[in-house]
């Protein structure tokens, strides 16, 4: 690959470190969406003893590559964002994907169909994960920073996905209870 175009493509990935997230993280700032993509990998990284037999490099990369639509769009809490929003979202993220050189180009088009289409065992994971990320930070943020239908999601999002595996429901269950004491 040529300099200038790496060049290109990781100064175009870097703009994650400044879309600033819903969330807040623990010591009460704003988390950027690239904090919450490298925990997800994280997190990733520490369930393939789990899952021995995926494919966990690719599950990983998911994890790091699933927000880079940010970049563009800005991050949109799951409870605001629209079908309109993911479609503008997926177009404009897809018109970046097809200016990247080969083998990137088709290699990660194929990755961002398989998330969507959420039918393999890697992105059925990778979904998993992101949503448990999600609503643990928010564990991990002060009270104060939560909306007052944030309790509602924090007890139930995420569950659909996380019942896919045996390992993920547990951690989701024990997140639950985390959140059921958090706001006692």
């Amino acid at each position: 690959m040529e300099i200038s175009k790496y060049l290109e493509i990781v100064h175009f990935a870097e703009k994650l470190k400044n879309v600033m997230r819903h969330s807040y993280t623990s010591n009460g700032r704003h988390e950027s969406t690239a904090e919450h993509s490298w925990r997800l990998a994280l997190m990733a990284y520490f369930m393939k003893d789990e899952f021995e037999h995926l494919d966990m490099n690719k599950v990983i990369t998911m994890c790091l590559i699933h927000d880079l639509g940010e970049v563009i769009t800005g991050d949109i809490p799951v409870f605001n964002k629209t079908s309109k929003d993911r479609e503008t979202e997926a177009d404009l993220l897809n018109g970046w994907v097809r200016s990247l050189p080969e083998p990137y180009a088709s290699e990660m088009s194929q990755l961002y169909q398989e998330m969507e289409a959420l039918e393999t065992d890697e992105a059925k994971l990778y979904k998993a994960l992101d949503q448990i990320e999600a609503v643990d930070q928010h564990n991990l943020a002060d009270l104060s920073t939560w909306e007052d239908h944030e309790v509602e999601l924090q007890l139930h999002h995420g569950e659909k996905n996380a019942n896919h595996f045996e390992v993920t429901q547990r951690l989701r269950d024990a997140i639950r209870q985390e959140t059921i004491d958090k706001i006692k």
